[in-house]
């Protein structure tokens, strides 16, 4: 009886081991994303996460081009975002996970105060995010790829890096 026990205990181990350990994590939108114009120019960076089953991104950090003036805050957002700081404030909102994909959220423009659709595709390897703001199909919008940034990008100094001067 002994000798069909430990064959027994070893088999269910393995099978315990197996359902306890995922094969492969996929990778998350949560964390620190930098987000470029066409020019390569850094413009600000994203700090996306998980609340209620739903992902939202808000702005970290804005950097400014040099010579321009940017706005402290969202005067042309609609609702509770109206006059409200541009870091902290929710551009990206209501994103539903599906592996790779976020799907049935929506992008703010605060440029122009402008809400649209959006989906989000990451890439396999967590290190690309691609972004795409749209009406009503998605063939009718624009997208952008933001790089994700390491966990200790943001400084606890409050200085701000130049991150446009390292490209």
């Amino acid at each position: 009886m002994n000798r069909m026990f430990l064959p027994a205990t070893v088999v269910a181990t393995l099978i315990c081991s197996v359902v306890a350990t995922p094969l492969h994590a996929e990778p998350s939108v949560v964390g620190l994303w930098e987000q470029s114009d066409e020019h390569g120019r850094v413009q600000a960076w994203f700090n996306f996460f998980e609340k209620n089953g739903v992902y939202i991104g808000a702005i970290a950090k804005a950097f400014p081009a040099p010579g321009e003036t940017s706005e402290n805050v969202c005067t042309k957002c609609p609702g509770d975002q109206k006059d409200a700081p541009f870091v902290g404030l929710v551009i990206v909102n209501g994103m539903q996970r599906k592996g790779l994909t976020y799907e049935n959220g929506t992008i703010l423009d605060p440029r122009d105060g402008s809400v649209y659709r959006a989906a989000m595709d990451l890439s396999p390897d967590g290190q690309k995010l691609t972004v795409r703001g749209y009406l009503g199909i998605k063939l009718l919008g624009q997208s952008q790829i933001w790089r994700r940034l390491p966990d200790n990008a943001m400084q606890p100094t409050g200085r701000l890096p130049d991150v446009n001067k390292r490209r």
